[in-house]
């Protein structure tokens, strides 16, 4: 039986080190971490790997239920995924683990949970922009990277994951950027 932890933040400017600290406390032998948006699993390649080499009694294990996802179907999925394999998953805190048939109950709830959750900060994010917009101060978010560095280096011939090392952002941001230019 292998432990195994998965942290992740949601931007660049976060840092999952307390994670890993964390996840490593509890006997973790691996610990793979990315910095992704927990909304979905597009781009979640860690995560991916990780359940991909899950075998049987392995253990996921995960500092919050939001680190594995704010999507309940997604974090069904994950669950299954990971039985399939036979293995389990363990949340840190509240400490919860699919071990027992309760866990499986206990972390729909909390997945319901973690989807409402982020539905009210998207809503309050919505409600604080549309104020800002009305008076004046708002004039969209932060530009995080430079989109034409990232077009320059993909002309140039240089691959996805070498710019995304490069500047310091996930593959999935190049993508999006050299998407755009194209639309």
């Amino acid at each position: 039986m292998t432990k195994i932890g998965y942290a992740r933040v949601s931007t660049i400017d976060q840092d999952f080190e307390l994670q890993q600290e964390r996840l490593k406390a509890e006997g973790c032998v691996i610990v793979r971490a990315e910095k992704v948006s927990g909304a979905s699993r597009d781009g979640r390649t860690e995560l991916a790997t990780i359940i991909e080499f899950l075998r049987e009694g392995d253990e996921l294990i995960v500092t919050r239920l939001d680190r594995l996802g704010r999507d309940t179907r997604d974090v069904l999925n994950i669950l299954h995924e990971c039985e399939q394999r036979g293995a389990s998953i363990t949340i840190l805190d509240p400490h919860v683990s699919t071990r027992g048939e309760m866990g499986h109950m206990v972390l729909t709830v909390l997945g319901m949970v973690a989807q409402m959750e982020r539905r009210f900060i998207r809503e309050r994010q919505r409600e604080g922009i549309e104020r800002a917009k009305s008076s004046g101060r708002y004039s969209g978010g932060k530009v995080r990277i430079d989109h034409q560095k990232i077009r320059q280096l993909s002309a140039e011939g240089v691959g996805a994951s070498a710019i995304a090392k490069g500047m310091g952002c996930s593959r999935m941001q190049v993508y999006r950027v050299l998407n755009a230019a194209r639309e």
